[in-house]
């Protein structure tokens, strides 16, 4: 062999180890740790974080009214008293803007009933409060419904004879809990009318099953998330005090 035919096997074996191999992977390992107080504490990302945790729980324990007893998603059969400030809330926050943009008003609002994740407690109301009963970015929007689609809204919470919280809407069940009638400001539902709904676009999106959003003539996104609205309404009322009322019932006869 000559120096040539040297140089040539040479070069090969050289490219041959430089040829790009192919790694796969073919093993994942994982362990869990444990957050807890025995957790060594890096105390340069603790004196970074300090002034900034300091200045959030400062904002979020900023009082803004007063509550004069505890409530709860849990303290009604079909409407509670949590439940019916929420509705009216968004409501009263809600109806300024949206008739500001189109001219038109709010018909009635409608909420989920899991959409309330905590208790308002007896005492100080803050801005944590509304983080606690609201911890969801939803934001608050209106639909426009056709009367098809409010009878199939109205016969939804019929059949679920849960709580979910509505404003300026009453519904009653008969003994039986058939639905009896459904009126607004007194006047029976129109069902060959078109109606604003005000609700949270994780309903419009079909949760809960509620479907009956997902047809729709129009929506007006409000870029207000419900919790702004709790946080805006508790800070212009000195003391709330909800109540449970005749807006959702079954009569016992």
């Amino acid at each position: 062999m000559n120096y040539k035919h040297v140089i040539l096997l040479f070069s090969i074996l050289i490219l041959s180890a430089c040829k790009k191999q192919d790694v796969y992977l073919n093993k994942i390992e994982g362990r869990q740790i444990n957050i807890s107080d025995s957790l060594k504490i890096d105390q340069n990302i603790e004196d970074f974080v300090k002034p900034y945790r300091k200045r959030v729980n400062a904002d979020l324990d900023s009082v803004l009214a007063y509550a004069v007893d505890t409530y709860s998603k849990n303290d009604g059969d079909y409407n509670t008293a949590i439940g019916n400030m929420l509705a009216d809330a968004v409501y009263e926050q809600s109806n300024p803007i949206f008739k500001s943009r189109t001219g038109e008003t709010i018909d009635f609002v409608l909420l989920n009933h899991g959409g309330i994740r905590s208790i308002i407690s007896k005492g100080d109301i803050t801005t944590r409060t509304a983080y606690e009963v609201m911890p969801f970015d939803n934001s608050a929007v209106v639909v426009k419904l056709k009367g098809t689609q409010v009878k199939e809204l109205v016969e939804y919470l019929a059949k679920g004879k849960r709580a979910h919280p509505i404003s300026r809407l009453n519904i009653v069940l008969d003994a039986d809990g058939n639905l009896k009638s459904a009126t607004l400001d007194g006047t029976p539902l129109d069902f060959s009318k078109t109606y604003n709904v005000a609700t949270n676009d994780y309903l419009y999106n079909g949760g809960d099953r509620m479907d009956f959003f997902k047809t729709n003539d129009s929506l007006y996104v409000l870029d207000y998330k419900v919790r702004n609205v709790l946080i805006d309404y508790f800070s212009k009322i000195d003391t709330l005090n909800p109540v449970i009322d005749n807006r959702f019932i079954k009569l016992k006869k």
